[in-house]
């Protein structure tokens, strides 16, 4: 029998979608958490709760990715991997491993900024995951990180150093100080985060691959080790396979919580509570014995009303959301502001307008992880044959549905495909319909196993479109939902545009 949440008590995840590799740090009553977000722009998102089991979306931290030329087109799987988030100084640190440029920090006085610029910290390729630490017993600063091995050629360790106070530099060469090689059974030890504690400096780091591993902990008395290890979260019996990478936070009282993510193929990897003690062995002991809890008493914090991060959005004079994130750095005049309600997507002209994998001008969110349905009303106001505009299904494969201007003038409902590693065009998912006003009504039902069916309504009732497609992520990401409009790179002047209304997702 399942257990049922009560007023006391939350169900796990706390954030049922694609918050990849969360960090979490408090200030005073409030929790802020940030998590990867590879090539989407604005990247590093920042949420806020005081309750841990409650979240809602207060911004992002970075503006756009640099280089400008390495993110003019999309680079789904790059860019912002696994931030740490740090309070000190007064200040709010990020720090983050981009694996083919290296370690970057930014920080702000306030946790909606302005934050600065991007400071290049550690220059090199398959440098990630970098935690910092300052040591408030002896006034040093330090960084461990570990590595990718698709850009160096290593894994499965962790490198050390100290740092400037002021975060600026390193200062040393930096030392391996957990060769996870030398521990029997360990293999891709990754995701350190950096803390001291009862004379102590703490490393909880996962090992054993994303899909399939544990959360580690590994302590010394010096910073550079040597270091012990113990496993101290492991799926055991639960369906919460992998539970990895994560943070721990102490609430106002002493109570002690880690958060981590479960890979969940396309919905991305979900974010779970875990109570956290400290054993008589000195050891931290997460969840229920060092297992997953799906169902656990709230933290001992003031009730706060249910949220979650927005999903729905009306775009008001033309804005939209802080849900919605670009598929890489935005150009002016991609989205257009205006006096009423709804999204103006400009059919931005391309040499492919077929693969939408390669266009940088989607504007996603992420795919819910729970049954929903998704719907948002669509015009098409272009008289460019071949301009398009819709809804997608985005990952390695990808459908949309949506409207398209013929080359007779007429405007069509259209559903297209593409399968997963075939780059280039996609095909018809079902037969054309006419579309004679150039509006329609789209709708997926995004059922168990992230199967989605595709529904239209061009006036003449709501209809099915085509068979199920299965989302699929990429390689560390999940499957987006993405609004678009493009146009073929031939012909002159201005494409048109296309206006989204009414985008909603509900609970199925």
């Amino acid at each position: 029998m399942s257990v049922r949440p009560t007023d006391r008590t939350y169900r796990n995840p706390v954030l049922d979608a694609d918050w990849s590799d969360p960090d979490v740090v408090r200030v005073g009553d409030d929790f802020y958490l940030t998590a990867s977000s590879f090539g989407r722009v604005p990247g590093l998102p920042l949420l806020h709760s005081r309750d841990l089991v409650n979240w809602t979306l207060i911004g992002h931290a970075l503006d756009r990715l640099e280089p400008a030329d390495a993110f003019a087109a999309p680079r789904h799987d790059c860019g912002v991997w696994a931030p740490s988030l740090r309070r000190h100084d007064d200040r709010f640190w990020i720090f983050w491993g981009d694996p083919d440029q290296g370690i970057f920090q930014i920080n702000a006085p306030r946790i909606r900024g302005p934050w600065t610029a991007p400071h290049l910290l550690k220059p090199g390729r398959g440098l990630i995951d970098p935690c910092p630490l300052w040591d408030d017993e002896t006034g040093e600063a330090y960084l461990v990180h570990a590595w990718a091995k698709s850009r160096s050629g290593i894994k499965n360790r962790l490198t050390g150093h100290r740092m400037r106070p002021d975060g600026t530099g390193l200062l040393d060469e930096g030392k391996v100080i957990v060769d996870a090689d030398r521990i029997p059974g360990w293999f891709t030890l990754e995701g350190p985060k950096l803390y001291r504690h009862d004379g102590w400096f703490w490393i909880l780091a996962p090992a054993g691959g994303v899909e399939t591993g544990w959360q580690g902990a590994l302590r010394a008395r010096d910073f550079f080790g040597p270091y012990e290890e113990k496993v101290v979260l492991a799926q055991q019996d639960t369906d919460v396979n992998g539970p990895h990478q994560g943070g721990w936070v102490r609430t106002p009282s002493g109570e002690d919580w880690f958060v981590h993510f479960q890979q969940r193929g396309a919905y991305g990897r979900v974010v779970h509570l875990q109570p956290m003690r400290w054993g008589a062995d000195g050891w931290p002991v997460i969840g229920r014995d060092g297992a997953p809890v799906a169902v656990h008493e709230r933290p001992d914090l003031p009730p706060q009303p249910p949220a979650a991060p927005a999903t729905d959005d009306d775009f008001p004079g033309g804005r939209y959301g802080r849900q919605w994130q670009w598929t890489a750095d935005p150009r002016d005049g991609w989205a257009t502001r205006h006096s009423a309600d709804g999204l103006r997507l400009t059919c931005v002209r391309s040499a492919d307008p077929h693969d939408l994998r390669a266009a940088p001008n989607v504007l996603t969110q992420r795919l819910p992880g729970k049954p929903a349905v998704v719907e948002v009303e669509l015009r098409l106001d272009t008289e460019q044959p071949g301009a398009r505009a819709g809804l997608a299904v985005l990952g390695d494969a990808f459908t949309w549905i949506g409207l398209e201007r013929g080359a007779d003038g007429t405007v069509r409902l259209v559903h297209r495909f593409a399968e997963g590693g075939q780059p280039g065009g996609h095909r018809d998912a079902a037969p054309s319909h006419p579309a004679p006003e150039g509006r329609a009504l789209l709708r997926i039902e995004i059922g168990p196993g992230a199967r989605c069916r595709f529904h239209h309504d061009v006036g003449d009732g709501l209809r099915p479109s085509g068979q199920v497609f299965a989302a699929t992520p990429w390689r560390w990401v999940g499957a987006l939902l993405g609004l678009f409009a493009l146009a073929p790179e031939e012909g002159h002047g201005p494409a048109g545009a296309a206006t989204f209304t009414h985008f909603r997702i509900t609970d199925m």
